[in-house]
């Protein structure tokens, strides 16, 4: 193993002087021993629109799945438990019962700040008050495991940014690692956390001077002293990272002299993604939303309609299925990552959760609380989950103004 090139050093991870100043002592980086450009290339999917299973109908095709009757459309879910925290809490999806958040300040001095909350103990924990970097620096995001979290601050005046991270053990944050820095030439990373492990893109500005530039993925695991690239794209990744059953999926180019093309891609997280267990590649140009590996099957979603001769992928919904089918088909506009168990998915959409039951061939509404503003719940759960978690700005009864954020959970 050894240490990275020039071409990627320059990016400029944290050292020195620069870790010193944020209070956090900063890891080297490592290319994986494996390599990072060994991503296995199977043939595009191009699927005709018939062949898939539609829940619901769309245009001439008919919806196959009925909805639950009254009562029962919740059958597969139980409300385990309902929390209200501070007006402007945005909380993130995770694996577990933590739920990362950011939310506004409490000075105009801190204009953001971040912490986490478990449904397991109903503990709301603010872990920082406000930016470590000081200066103009703001919380941009956070995402959490049980285990590890880890936060990107950003420059609101030259747009650099800095991402940390530190273990997560009893609801309080172990010493801080500093893991990257780069400025405006590169996007805020793309982060997601799985068990003690941190992984995040980092991919050029679309705007920036690097933009022929590759995009990478790394992992750093909590009290360890450098992090691996462990992928390599060339071009940007076409989403985020997510984790789900011990995988990581990730959103590479591939095909690279043949098109513009996106591999959905699950590694193995125990063998620090050097392990590929799946892969889907879409229609040329088709780029997903989300996508996660659950169940052995990827559920990805893709938010508009390309046309041309993409076929089934290539249509705006939230897909289930994985090599060349046969697919389940939500020909609804996707809205977040899907999450669920044993069958039930949970698939939020502009108005509402709908819970698909693929062993029942149902379809319901997850119904948002009371007062709820704008399209109702979000989720804060990603992939396979034991318990569901939703998020919601409301409406104070009596000023009518909004007051608070409700968070609810469900069994599964």
């Amino acid at each position: 193993m050894s240490i990275l090139p020039k071409n990627i050093s320059r990016r400029g991870f944290l050292r020195g002087a620069a870790a010193t100043a944020a209070g956090a002592a900063a890891i080297s980086v490592l290319s994986s021993c494996k390599g990072s450009d060994t991503t296995d290339e199977n043939d595009p999917i191009v699927v005709e629109s018939g062949t898939a299973t539609y829940v619901l109908g769309s245009g001439d095709i008919e919806g196959k799945y009925q909805e639950a009757s009254e009562g029962a459309g919740t059958a597969s879910l139980a409300e385990a438990g309902s929390w209200n925290l501070p007006l402007g809490c945005v909380l993130r999806p995770s694996e577990g019962s933590w739920k990362p958040y950011v939310m506004p300040g409490t000075s105009p001095a801190a204009m953001t700040s971040a912490g986490a909350f478990s449904i397991a103990s109903g503990v709301n924990t603010v872990f920082l008050s406000a930016a470590t970097a000081g200066g103009n620096y703001v919380i941009y995001d956070a995402q959490c495991s049980d285990s590890v979290y880890a936060w990107i601050e950003f420059d609101v005046v030259t747009h650099d940014w800095k991402l940390f991270a530190a273990s997560l053990t009893d609801g309080g944050l172990g010493t801080a690692s500093a893991l990257w820095q780069a400025d405006a030439n590169y996007d805020p990373p793309l982060v997601c956390c799985s068990g003690k492990s941190v992984i995040w893109l980092v991919m050029p500005s679309t705007g920036g001077s690097n933009t022929s530039e590759p995009s990478s993925c790394y992992v750093w695991q909590a009290g360890a002293s450098s992090a691996d690239e462990v992928v390599r794209s060339q071009g940007r990744f076409g989403c985020a990272p997510s984790v789900s059953d011990g995988n990581v999926v990730l959103v590479p180019r591939v095909r690279v002299n043949e098109g513009r093309y996106y591999g959905i891609t699950a590694y193995s997280l125990e063998s620090n993604l050097s392990n590929q267990v799946a892969q889907l590649v879409l229609p040329a140009s088709v780029t997903p939303l989300s996508a996660v590996y659950m169940g052995g099957q990827f559920v990805f979603s893709i938010e508009k309609n390309y046309g041309g001769s993409t076929g089934l992928l290539g249509s705006m919904g939230t897909y289930i299925g994985s090599g060349d089918g046969p697919f389940i088909a939500l020909p609804r506009e996707p809205v977040s990552v899907v999450a669920g168990k044993g069958g039930v998915y949970l698939v939020k959409v502009r108005a509402s959760h709908l819970i698909v039951d693929t062993n029942a061939q149902t379809y319901a509404t997850l119904v948002a609380p009371n007062r709820c503003l704008d399209f109702g719940d979000y989720p804060a759960s990603m992939g396979t989950t034991s318990t569901f978690v939703t998020f919601a700005t409301v409406k104070d009864e009596d000023t009518g103004y909004p007051s608070s954020v409700n968070v609810r959970a469900w069994t599964l």
